[in-house]
C-alpha cells in the first residue's frame, strides 16, 4: 500500500476527526452496493479501509510517522472482499432500522453507529481485528414495545425492562409511527475478550386511540355537541395530544362541520411543520326522552318544517 495519507486525501498533520471524516466520505463513494461487480472500486475500498485502519490507530500512526513502520505492515493486508461485504451487510442492516435509508448515510448522527460497525469488523482505531486475541462485539437484541397514541404523537418517556432485568427510561421522539426502531447503544449482549456489548433495537407499535386518528401531520377527532350548541353556538373543551383547549362553535353548525385547531396536531419534526387538529362536529340528542323537546319539535315541524334533501338527485 502506498502513502495512507494520500489514499485518504489528507495531510500528515490532519486531526483524527479529519481522518475519520475523509474515510467516511470515501467509504460512501465506494459503497459496494452502488458499484456492483466493479473490482477496481472494490480494490480501492480495500486500500482506503486499510489506510484508515493504520491512521485511526494513534499508536500505529505515530510509529508510521516516525518511519518505523511501512504502510503495508501497519495496516496488514487490508480487508478481504468477504470482510468488506460483511461490513456493508451489517451497515445496510443497521441503516434500515433508521429513518432515511442510504440517502442520509454518514451524517453526524450516524457517527457512533458507523464506528461501532467498523469495530465489529476489525476496522476501527484501537480495535483488535487481527490476531488470535481479537475481541468480538456482543450480539444485538431486539424488542417490541407498545406505546399509546398520545405518547407516540407528542413524545414522552417509557420505562422498559430489558432481558437482563435492567430497567431504562426510553425516550419516545415526537411524531413516532408504528414500525419505527429506536436504538439503545451498548444494551445488547456482552462481547467476548473485553469486546463492547451489542445494541438493543426497540421496534415501536402505536396503539390505536378511541377518538384520535392520525392523518399525516394532522390529527382528526369527532366531538359530540348538543342541539342547542349547534343552533346557538358556544364554547366547548376539546382534548389534544398537548392538553385541553377551548374551541368556539359557530351558530348554526351542522353535523359534519369541521373546525381547525392550528398547530395542535403532530408536532414539527424532521423539517415537517406542526400539523393541525381537525375537529368534526356531531350533533347528539339527549340520552333520555325529553317531552318538552318532543313538543317543541312537533310545533317546529308544523310551523317551520323544511326538507334538507330537496337538492339530492339519484338519477
Amino acid at each position: 500500500m502506498s502513502d495512507p495519507y494520500k489514499i485518504l486525501g489528507v495531510k500528515p498533520n490532519s486531526s483524527q476527526d479529519e481522518i475519520k471524516k475523509a474515510y467516511r466520505t470515501l467509504a460512501k463513494k465506494l459503497h459496494p452496493d452502488l458499484n456492483p461487480g466493479d473490482t477496481k472500486i472494490e480494490q480501492q475500498f480495500k486500500e482506503v479501509t486499510a489506510a484508515y485502519d493504520l491512521l485511526s490507530d494513534v499508536t500505529k500512526r505515530a510509529k508510521y510517522d516516525r518511519g518505523g513502520m511501512n504502510a503495508a505492515a501497519g495496516a496488514g493486508a487490508g480487508p478481504s472482499a468477504k470482510a468488506a461485504g460483511g461490513f456493508w451487510k451489517a451497515w445496510t442492516s443497521a441503516r434500515k432500522k433508521q429513518p432515511g435509508g442510504f440517502s442520509d448515510m454518514f451524517d453526524d448522527d450516524d457517527a457512533d453507529m458507523f464506528d461501532d460497525i467498523l469495530r465489529r469488523h476489525g476496522q476501527a482505531g484501537g480495535g483488535s481485528g487481527q490476531g488470535g486475541n481479537a475481541y468480538t462485539v456482543g450480539p444485538d437484541v431486539n424488542y417490541k414495545l407498545k406505546v399509546s397514541f398520545t405518547e407516540a404523537a407528542a413524545g414522552g418517556t417509557k420505562r422498559v425492562t430489558l432481558s437482563d432485568g435492567k430497567t431504562l427510561d426510553l425516550k419516545i421522539p415526537p411524531a413516532t409511527e408504528s414500525g419505527k426502531t429506536l436504538r439503545l447503544k451498548g444494551q445488547g449482549r456482552k462481547g467476548s475478550n473485553s469486546g463492547p456489548a451489542g445494541d438493543a433495537f426497540v421496534e415501536i407499535t402505536v396503539e390505536p386511540h378511541d377518538y384520535f386518528h392520525r392523518d399525516g401531520q394532522n390529527i382528526k377527532v369527532e366531538m359530540p355537541v348538543t342541539l342547542y350548541e349547534a343552533v346557538l353556538g358556544g364554547t366547548i373543551t376539546v382534548p389534544t395530544v398537548q392538553g385541553n383547549v377551548s374551541l368556539k362553535i359557530p351558530p348554526k353548525s351542522n353535523t359534519g362541520a369541521t373546525l381547525r385547531l392550528k398547530g395542535k396536531g403532530i408536532p414539527a419534526v424532521g423539517g415537517k411543520p406542526a400539523g393541525d387538529q381537525l375537529v368534526t362536529l356531531k350533533v347528539v340528542l339527549p340520552d333520555t326522552e325529553d317531552p318538552d323537546l318532543i313538543k317543541l319539535m312537533q310545533k317546529w315541524a308544523e310551523e317551520k318544517g323544511y326538507n334538507p334533501r330537496h337538492k339530492m338527485r339519484f338519477s
